[in-house]
């Protein structure tokens, strides 16, 4: 694959040319700094819908809701240092349509349509609703994604109020930790066998499992919503299959993210579970980009959608360069995770899938442990749950591509034990 034939920085190609940025959210905000950082000083234009700067999402669910930081801390960057890079930021503005031929984005409210030399999809992902067969539009059933979502919840929350959660991954356990450290009962349904199903092995499941159960938080798996009941906009009963019934205050639905492709879709862009990209960030159309949580790529042989701050930055800024013809090489990277959940932090590094095996070992202190995830006899990721040093361990390794085996991770449990 031979890298994208765009303007380099100090040819004329892209002088007075202007590069439109769709979502204003963490990898749009890393791809237009990015742009200006490798020297390209033509006119960027950031479009976001929601009505704030770009801000951080991870802390919404923790310390946001608990009052720790407030909005101002959650930003990425403040407004001036926009206006300071000459990046246009249009907050509060939707793009209702694209014209692929004449290379013009269309804008609500009756703005003007931007023409663009360069387009950027960083639309991020919607949160996934209920079906509409579970529940109707009720005030005090929420998801959770935005910085919107988080201002209703946290306004919501009370101390011995009913909250509950609909949803076994990480937001949903999370938002679960940070009820119960706000005095809230809490009650966790996962369809699934078991929480985080999806993402980790049955061993991290079950100590995060354990740590919610004594911390208070009732968790019902295998529970599946048959349906949710209220009066006009509130509800108050949940049905699960079995015939069992949850009265509640508050419910937060976090079962899940969807790529937000629409757009793309309706330019007539190649999508298939996100915005299809090349190793260059290039999609069907070579003048438009996309990075973040709505583009899937090649990842080791398989189509690979990455939901993670580090992904959306380091790809964006990956795709900046493909833009200006400065990347040496495919995007290819090393994907790490985080979860904060009470004084407990998991920190992931690598991609699971696919593994056959996991290695558990303890950490040097007391409560910290290592899942490590092998593939062929090969170790392809790890959880490490309150042990950083496992964490940075696997980060060098998989970084220099080492071929690690059983015996060098069972290794490390005895060089913390010196």
């Amino acid at each position: 694959m031979t890298s994208p034939q765009s303007a380099r920085p100090g040819d004329d190609s892209w002088r007075g040319k202007t590069v439109v940025i769709i979502g204003a959210g963490q990898a749009g905000a890393s791809a237009a700094l990015r742009l200006r950082r490798q020297g390209f000083d033509g006119e960027i234009i950031l479009v976001g819908e929601e009505p704030s700067a770009p801000y951080q999402r991870p802390p919404l669910s923790k310390k946001y809701l608990t009052g720790e930081i407030g909005e101002t801390q959650l930003l990425l960057k403040s407004e001036s240092v926009f206006g300071e890079q000459s990046i246009q930021l249009l907050t509060g503005c939707r793009v209702t349509g694209i014209d692929r031929a004449a290379r013009l984005v269309y804008l609500s409210g009756g703005r003007p349509p931007l023409k663009y030399w360069r387009l950027v999809f960083a639309t991020g992902g919607k949160a996934r609703p209920l079906p509409e067969s579970v529940a109707e539009s009720f005030d005090n059933v929420m998801t959770f994604r935005s910085l919107e979502d988080a201002r209703k919840i946290r306004a919501s929350l009370q101390p011995g109020m009913h909250m509950l959660v609909i949803g076994g991954g990480y937001i949903g356990l999370e938002t679960a930790a940070t009820g119960r450290k706000l005095g809230v009962d809490v009650t966790l349904v996962e369809s699934a066998d078991r929480i985080l199903r999806r993402v980790s092995c049955e061993a991290t499941a079950d100590y995060f499992r354990d740590l919610h159960l004594r911390n208070g938080v009732r968790i019902l798996e295998g529970a599946a919503l048959r349906g949710i009941e209220g009066e006009g906009r509130q509800a108050r009963l949940a049905r699960l299959d079995d015939g069992s019934e949850i009265v509640f205050d508050l419910a937060v639905v976090g079962i899940g993210l969807m790529p937000d492709t629409e757009l793309a879709e309706a330019a007539g862009i190649d999508c298939a579970s996100g915005i299809v990209v090349d190793g260059y960030e290039r999609t069907s159309d070579p003048f438009i980009f996309a990075a973040g949580d709505c583009a899937v790529f090649d990842y080791r042989g398989a189509p690979t959608r990455l939901e993670s701050v580090q992904n959306a930055i380091e790809q964006a800024e990956h795709l900046a360069d493909s833009l200006l013809d400065m990347a040496p090489s495919p995007y290819s990277p090393h994907p790490w995770f985080w979860s904060d959940q009470y004084d407990v932090k998991l920190q992931i590094a690598g991609f699971n899938r696919g593994y056959s095996q996991v290695v558990q070992v303890p950490g040097a202190r007391a409560g910290s442990v290592s899942n490590w995830y092998l593939r062929g006899g090969r170790m392809i990721a790890v959880d490490a749950i309150n042990d950083p040093r496992a964490f940075m361990q696997a980060k060098r390794w998989l970084g220099n591509g080492e071929d690690v085996r059983e015996e060098q991770i069972i290794g490390i449990a005895g060089a913390a034990a010196v």
